[in-house]
């Protein structure tokens, strides 16, 4: 017998411990080297577990929702048990290989179909189960965009009498009848909660408001859009515009940038800008590092990069940690205007919103323009209101001039 352990992979130093999520294989069962056992959940990241070998699963040492730590051993593999096990099992397959052969996409299925965290999710949410699902991904993996297309209806043609899946938590009655579900809240979202109380708690935020006529940066991307994705591989966004604008406010006004520690204030001399992204599991933060030494091809990339492992549970925890100053684009959403709150230990966020055609008037015409409206949110402490507005009529007049943030002036 030779046992190969299977450990929590390394957390960051800000995270001390983890959640275990769902084990997808059982004792006696075999596996393959790097096949994915189970997904571990932080409050930033889920991060999957490959098989560190192939063999036979023995022991489960963590059960699921069990709380481990870095290097902490959650299961066994018994490495030299594979040909014992394996032969067995042919043998008895022997009389059926041609039908099983024939219905392998099945067989993989029956034996649990792996699935990233985001389609997990979404599949939990439509009551559909991952077996009756034909993953595209690499080795059959069930994608986010796998799961959004999936239906109940071939699983509940088959059994129409029977629930398709099992709600996360069960249902309870209230005393009138109307149902009621308890489903505890994921590592994450209670990470969440506990930040903004904190937020709240610990900083004096106020917000100050501006607008800002996005008619320059509209013709500029319309004018250079297609050249750009030509060129670059990807779209031209705005993101990477208001990144720019809010780095040349920051540049101008180094508190908006800065951070409190105990009665010290720390000055950045670097901007690493946050982006907040929404994803299956909730809000999270990546960053973009030296922003201020990126091109906008590059920050459309990496924002693009980010929008699409959020949503496949793939960033990893290194990729949220730090970050001077945010942006929240809640305008994606509909949003025309909120209050954003401060990410610690940040001391200023900016909110971007919707961009409407509004009238306005200019040289004393009535107008029409395409109007975003921009809140900042600034911790009072170390911040005063002359800061906070003039950095954000900065990052207003450069969008209304957006050649300005090419020539840097």
């Amino acid at each position: 017998m030779a046992i190969t352990d299977v450990v929590v992979p390394q957390l960051s130093e800000s995270v001390s411990e983890a959640t275990l999520l769902t084990w997808k294989k059982k004792p006696g069962e075999a596996v393959q080297a790097d096949e994915i056992l189970i997904e571990v959940e932080t409050d930033k990241v889920v991060l999957e577990v490959p098989a560190p070998a192939s063999g036979v699963f023995k022991e489960i040492v963590q059960g699921d929702g069990s709380m481990v730590t870095s290097g902490q051993v959650i299961a066994r593999i018994d490495t030299a048990a594979t040909a014992a096990v394996a032969a067995p099992a042919a043998a008895a397959a022997a009389p059926v290989s041609a039908p099983a052969a024939a219905s392998a996409p099945a067989a993989k299925a029956a034996s649990g179909a792996i699935a990233s965290p985001a389609a997990s999710k979404i599949l939990a949410d439509k009551g559909v189960s991952a077996d009756g699902v034909a993953g595209t991904g690499r080795d059959g993996r069930i994608t986010k965009g796998d799961a959004l297309g999936a239906s109940a209806a071939p699983v509940a043609a088959a059994a129409p009498a029977k629930v398709v899946a099992a709600p996360a938590a069960p249902m309870t009655q209230s005393l009138d009848g109307r149902p009621e579900q308890r489903v505890p809240m994921s590592r994450l979202r209670a990470r969440i909660a506990e930040r903004l109380l904190q937020s709240q708690q610990d900083n004096a935020i106020l917000t100050t408001f501006n607008e800002v006529n996005m008619q320059g940066v509209i013709d500029l991307r319309n004018l250079y859009k297609d050249k750009f994705e030509k060129e670059h591989g990807v779209k031209l966004g705005f993101m990477s515009f208001f990144v720019k604008a809010a780095v040349a406010a920051l540049k101008r006004y180094p508190l908006l940038n800065a951070s409190v520690d105990g009665k010290d204030i720390i000055y950045h001399g670097y901007f690493d800008i946050g982006i907040a992204v929404g994803s299956p599991r909730g809000l999270v933060v990546p960053i973009l590092r030296n922003a201020d030494q990126m091109s906008i091809a590059e920050i459309e990339k990496t924002i693009a990069d980010f929008g699409k492992r959020a949503a496949e549970g793939k960033l990893g925890i290194e990729e949220m940690t730090g970050g001077t100053f945010s942006i929240s684009n809640g305008g994606v959403f509909g949003s025309m205007l909120s209050t954003p709150i401060i990410n610690p230990p940040q001391s200023a966020i900016l909110g971007v919103h919707a961009t409407k055609d509004r009238a306005v008037v200019e040289k004393g015409q009535i107008v029409i323009r395409p109007i975003n409206y921009l809140a900042m949110s600034y911790d009072h402490r170390i911040i005063d209101g002359r800061e906070a507005v003039l950095g954000l009529v900065a990052m207003k007049e450069a969008l209304e001039d957006p050649q300005r943030l090419l020539l840097e002036i």
